[in-house]
């Protein structure tokens, strides 16, 4: 059993490296643009990198935000890419060539698309998993679905009702329409992810923050549970303590009622980002962070 740290509930447990990050984000929405100013003026002198199509800053939060301001512009710029374009392309083929629901799932082209677009893409080799599981019945208690601890697979299936409309929920021109549009922002998710370690998460956990309403819904998905514990500063080893000791791990540090205020979440996931830039170039930009902090509080205030 790891040892654990006590903590008190706290609207934003703020502390990773002993840094409080929150000091960046506090006050008005004027005070926002003030801070984001301050950031970008303080990580100019770092050059920024590039990794595929996306283009890092250098500064996470500047990053978080230009992407936020032209995502609509860079998906439809994504929408074309060859490889998207091939790869949907297989999909649409693979359904339309599928004798039943069973024959479209076992199509590796098929679930490429379908599992990417709907966040389940570290999921495409497991065939056999997934063909079970989207195809059982979210309201049977005893399905495959509801025995599973990743609670992604029951979203998906739950949205589609494949295991009630069989290969009609895929043949669907609107619902081919929703997976082809989600495929593209997933593809450019991860180029974003490729520049900014961590800022593909971000995006994705603001997107469904609000939706997030106990503590397994943070434990039981990847992206919620690796930004959450990463900004509350909860190492990952927390897993080895059984499910009780994972719960009051996040729920010592987090109000979950606070992910219903869009504010908060941008705390958090700017909290997240910093911790992971830091995690990136290492303990020795420590010092750098600490001056961030107390620049940005004493111009603040």
């Amino acid at each position: 059993m790891l040892p654990r740290r006590q903590h008190g509930r706290r609207g934003m447990s703020s502390i990773v490296s002993g840094i409080d990050y929150s000091l960046l984000f506090a006050g008005s929405s004027s005070s926002s643009d003030v801070s984001a100013s301050l950031l970008t003026t303080l990580y100019s002198s770092t050059s920024g990198s590039a990794s595929g199509s996306a283009v890092s800053s250098g500064n996470p939060i500047l990053d978080e935000k230009l992407a936020e301001q032209n995502q609509t512009k860079d998906i439809a710029a994504q929408a074309k890419d060859p490889g998207v374009i091939r790869d949907l392309a297989a999909f649409t083929k693979g359904i339309a060539n599928a004798k039943d629901l069973n024959t479209a799932l076992q199509n590796p082209n098929v679930l490429k698309v379908l599992l990417t677009a709907n966040g389940l893409g570290d999921q495409v080799q497991y065939t056999a998993l997934a063909s079970k599981a989207l195809q059982a019945d979210p309201a049977d208690t005893k399905s495959l679905i509801n025995q599973l601890t990743d609670t992604r697979w029951k979203i998906v299936a739950t949205n589609y009702s494949l295991s009630s409309k069989g290969l009609a929920g895929l043949q669907d021109p609107a619902v081919q329409s929703q997976i082809a549009g989600a495929y593209e922002r997933v593809t450019w998710l991860n180029s974003l992810n490729q520049a900014t370690p961590g800022l593909a998460q971000a995006l994705q956990f603001k997107q469904q923050a609000s939706s997030i309403k106990n503590v397994n819904q943070i434990l039981g998905d990847p992206t919620n549970f690796e930004v959450v514990l990463t900004a509350l500063g909860i190492p990952k080893q927390v897993v080895y303590q059984g499910l009780s000791g994972e719960e009051q791990a996040v729920t010592s540090k987090l109000d979950i009622t606070k992910l219903q205020d869009p504010k908060f979440v941008n705390n958090l996931t700017s909290q997240y980002l910093l911790a992971k830039q830091q995690a990136a170039q290492g303990t020795s930009t420590g010092s750098s962070f600490d001056a961030l902090a107390a620049q940005a509080n004493g111009l603040l205030v």
